[in-house]
């Protein structure tokens, strides 16, 4: 009797079991867990299998510190989180927890019962994407360039101002200048450290191409460089012997030459037929009977 009792028991218990791991099963676990992060906007998004009948809370950490809930993110059904308040300062190390809830859960249920994904680590600072920028060129002497690049703006405002890049990375940011000469395909780069740049050393009326690009040292390779520009080419009007061809102007020397070995030519014959009538006359009155 005591034996069969305690089979039942156990029977019961790997029910209970059972059940509870189906209904473990059945509910949509965030998965495949992302930052997308330009500008310093930064958006948390995950994937799971859609149900009406479950949410999402989001809580994040800083440098591996206590939970905090994002308010912004508490209860939805979206599968995605703007993070770009909540992580703050930028220059810190945050985590995310994604927890699914039932609707029907109420706040004294037991935070360990939830389900819970955890996002890898993000440093807004350091791998925030940066977008591509806008700049102006314009002519200070025949060999010399100013370029003027405008920050670009982020989605974070403070009292009222909206931020630009430089008020977040401040002395970390630099610009890379990449530039060639029309027809050439070998390219220069030269790092600038403020949004004003001076390029020099350009070969005096020829034209050229420039592309701008945020550059941040301090961080990670993969995340040093912002995106390209788009190529702008200040066009310097050419001459007609700027446009000339290697070949034309081979071309124009042959002509020049052949010219000027005509009239040395020329020259040289008349001479000596002018010298061969001043010599006949005399020749003759010397032959000439007295």
């Amino acid at each position: 009797m005591a034996s069969l009792k305690t089979v039942l028991y156990l029977e019961i218990c790997l029910n209970a079991w059972m059940i509870t791991t189906a209904e473990k099963d059945l509910v949509p676990k965030a998965e495949n867990v992302r930052w997308f992060s330009l500008d310093f906007k930064t958006i948390l998004t995950w994937t799971t299998k859609a149900s009406p009948d479950y949410t999402f809370s989001v809580l994040y950490s800083s440098d591996d510190g206590d939970w905090l809930e994002c308010y912004d993110c508490s209860q939805v059904s979206e599968m995605e989180c703007d993070m770009t308040n909540s992580l703050r300062p930028f220059d810190r190390t945050y985590s995310a927890d994604i927890q699914t809830e039932h609707v029907t859960m109420d706040y004294n249920s037991d935070p360990e019962e939830l389900t819970h994904t955890y996002s890898a680590k993000f440093n807004p600072h350091k791998q925030s994407n940066i977008s591509a920028v806008k700049f102006t060129v314009s002519a200070k002497d025949e060999r010399t360039v100013i370029v003027n690049i405008t920050d670009p703006l982020t989605s974070i405002h403070d009292y009222g101002k909206q931020l630009t890049i430089r008020d977040i990375l401040k002395n970390d940011l630099k610009y890379k200048i990449s530039y060639y000469k029309s027809g050439s395909t070998g390219k220069r780069d030269v790092i600038s450290n403020s949004s004003v740049a001076e390029v020099s050393q350009l070969d005096a009326g020829e034209s050229y191409c420039f592309m701008v690009a945020a550059f941040i040292p301090s961080r990670p390779k993969s995340t040093q460089q912002g995106a390209w520009s788009k190529q702008l080419c200040n066009h310097v009007p050419r001459t007609v012997l700027q446009e000339l061809s290697v070949g034309a102007w081979v071309g124009a020397v042959f002509i020049v030459l052949t010219v000027v070995i005509i009239i040395v030519t020329v020259t040289v014959l008349c001479c000596k037929r002018r010298k061969q009538r001043n010599k006949a006359p005399y020749t003759a009155q010397l032959s000439a009977p007295a």
